[in-house]
């Protein structure tokens, strides 16, 4: 491998000139950084990591914090890592994903350590018992997600309290007048997780307003889970001519028991999803939906985390505290497909 000293001698200049052109700690004519550039490209050198690091105070890692839980839908989780790492990576930096749930004690040990000069937060509960240590003397960091306080916080969501009441506004416009809500698996609503909290705070504020009955039950998705709210759904309200699903283990099995129990979509119970495109464009019956746009959200996440650590690079602890602090809501898009439309004149009933 080249050494620094070998790309000096190329360059014609000191080791310590090359190492302050790398770190930025120093201020090098433009004729000389220009020259020692033209040398690392041409010897193709490679600044050792845990060097640089110490040289500079700056791991050039972002830590990503998303615990893989087993009642969320992990495939979103991992389609907004990957946009982080992809975006990190233009920027220069590495990402440690961090997916166990060891929460605050996880945080203090990789930012602590220097492992990770920045974080981001993802599966964000309303009291995120991360928050505090954040807020104390934490590292530069966003959130995928809204807490109940984001005072002090960066953080980037979709508007999901939006997101709920566009679903309800969209069926009430087709004259629904009783709907029903299957939504995240209970462990996720017993967590206070925020995206689900916003999004049923979203349907029912929505739906007093517009006057229309609204009843949601949480699921743990599959078909056995799904059969069960479905029956007890139409055993309180058998008025019910609309559905609402936040969940989305639980969106074939709801639309096969629909089926099986002889109610077409959208003739007799229309169904609207909040979920990934694919998923809703891609169900037996084309959903219509708010898409969760991951991918936007992870990269924006990267985008405010660069802002903050570019603040001021020659200050680490002012670097800390400032940045783009503030929230960033996605404005949701409901786009209408083939599971919508009005009510029977007459609803199914079980």
């Amino acid at each position: 491998m080249v050494t620094l000293v070998e790309v000096a001698r190329h360059a014609g200049v000191s080791a310590s000139t090359v190492s302050y052109v790398l770190s930025g700690k120093r201020p090098i004519s433009d004729l000389t950084r220009r020259r020692v550039r033209d040398s690392i490209e041409q010897l193709g050198y490679q600044p050792h990591a845990g060097a640089r690091a110490l040289a500079s105070s700056r791991s050039r890692i972002i830590a990503l914090m998303v615990p893989l839980r087993t009642d969320m839908y992990v495939p979103v989780m991992l389609e907004i890592a990957v946009a982080v790492a992809t975006t990190a990576r233009t920027h220069g930096y590495d990402v440690l994903l961090l997916t166990g749930e060891e929460g605050p004690s996880a945080l203090r040990r990789v930012t602590g350590s220097g492992l990770a000069e920045a974080v981001i937060l993802m599966d964000v509960q309303l009291d995120d018992e991360r928050l505090p240590v954040l807020r104390a003397a934490g590292p530069p960091a966003v959130l995928v997600g809204l807490p109940g306080d984001p005072s002090g916080l960066s953080c980037v969501d979709l508007d999901f309290t939006a997101a709920g009441a566009l679903c309800v506004e969209h069926l009430a416009g087709l004259g629904h007048r009783e709907v029903a809500v299957i939504g995240e698996a209970p462990g996720v609503y017993a967590r206070h997780t925020g995206f689900a909290e916003r999004t049923l705070r979203g349907l029912r504020d929505r739906a007093s307003e517009l006057g229309v009955g609204l009843l949601h039950r949480p699921c743990d998705g599959g078909h056995d889970a799904v059969a069960g709210v479905l029956a007890r759904v139409f055993d309180e309200r058998p008025g019910v001519t609309a559905f609402v699903v936040q969940n989305e283990t639980a969106v074939e099995p709801l639309l096969a028991l629909l089926r099986r129990t002889g109610r077409a979509v959208p003739e007799d119970v229309s169904v609207v999803a909040v979920c990934p495109e694919p998923i809703a464009a891609q169900a037996s019956v084309a959903l219509t939906s708010v898409a969760i746009p991951a991918q936007e959200l992870g990269r924006r996440a990267v985008e405010r985390l660069i802002a903050g650590l570019s603040a001021h690079p020659a200050d680490d602890e002012q670097r800390a505290h400032d940045g783009a602090v503030g929230v960033e809501l996605l404005t949701p898009v409901l786009t209408v497909r083939d599971s919508s439309g009005p009510p029977p004149a007459r609803a199914v009933r079980s």
